[in-house]
């Protein structure tokens, strides 16, 4: 993130916003020999009545400090929905400050032992989606949720992890966003600028999506995956902060298919594959790395 982006923040996430705005969806006529794709600067200058010459300077940098009247209007013209909005808002609002020092993500002991009694898949997570400790269900939901595997690398750079998902469009973008989201105005994060360097380089997914500048929570909601055991699961995500962690759950809904095969991959953690039980929680010393 040491690039022009995190120098002109707003700029680039107007820019970035504008070529996802179509001119039929701002009621403009298509026009013909269109050469850039979305909305022109002029386009979004005249729709949110300010002078093309302004909107030219916001988008390169050279002003950033728009009213809150100019960012509502770019806002209605980008079609910019409440978290949206609020982004930009933050964009505008940031200002220089000295970096912080980092406290290492930590999970509470009393998280441990709630990890241990849990029948369902539970597991920690860092704000970067680093996977910090895990009981036995979640891992036999998906190794893939082990301590010291990131949950956004596993989705973006492992084939099974992409079998696994029944949606792996939505769920890359859906996470991606999340984490731009999450970043906000800490871009000298180590751990930040680490995972997207990474991911940068790795993943043309990653890169497509990056340069949306889309944002969203991801936090409750329902998921399906395909098992390699027991099948399609179809499972609700509750996200429990916890300190400065996060407590991820997932389970189905009462006495349905899901449940039954959930209660079926519970017994296969149990025994394991030899026979011998193993039911206790993992925790990794280096989250992040996998």
């Amino acid at each position: 993130m040491k690039d022009a982006e995190s120098g002109n923040r707003l700029g680039s996430y107007l820019r970035a916003r504008r070529e996802l705005v179509s001119p039929a969806q701002a009621g403009l006529p298509p026009g013909g020999n269109r050469r850039v794709p979305g909305l022109r600067r002029e386009e979004v200058a005249l729709l949110a009545g300010i002078s093309p010459d302004y909107y030219l300077r916001l988008e390169r940098g050279r002003d950033k400090n728009p009213s809150p009247q100019v960012l509502a209007s770019l806002a209605r013209v980008l079609q910019l929905d409440e978290t949206e909005r609020a982004y930009l808002l933050g964009l505008a609002a940031a200002r220089p400050r000295a970096p912080r020092r980092k406290r290492p993500e930590h999970v509470p002991a009393r998280v441990h032992e709630l990890l241990a009694h849990l029948q369902i898949p539970a597991f920690v997570e860092g704000r970067a989606f680093d996977v910090l400790a895990s009981n036995s269900m979640a891992v036999a939901l998906s190794p893939r949720l082990r301590p010291g595997h990131n949950r956004l690398r596993s989705l973006l750079l492992d084939p099974e992890e992409r079998a696994f998902q029944q949606d792996w469009t939505q769920a890359t973008a859906d996470f991606v966003a999340a984490l731009r989201t999450t970043i906000g105005d800490d871009t000298d994060d180590p751990r930040f600028v680490e995972l997207v360097g990474e991911l940068a380089l790795s993943s043309s997914r990653f890169r497509t999506l990056w340069a949306r500048h889309d944002v969203r929570g991801l936090d409750g909601g329902t998921t399906t995956v395909h098992h390699p055991a027991v099948g399609e699961l179809r499972l609700h995500r509750d996200k429990l902060p916890v300190d400065d962690v996060i407590l991820v759950l997932y389970y189905p809904d009462k006495d349905s298919d899901s449940d039954e095969k959930l209660r079926l991959l519970a017994a296969l953690a149990h025994t394991g594959p030899t026979g011998t039980a193993h039911d206790e929680p993992t925790d990794s010393p280096r989250p992040g790395t996998t």
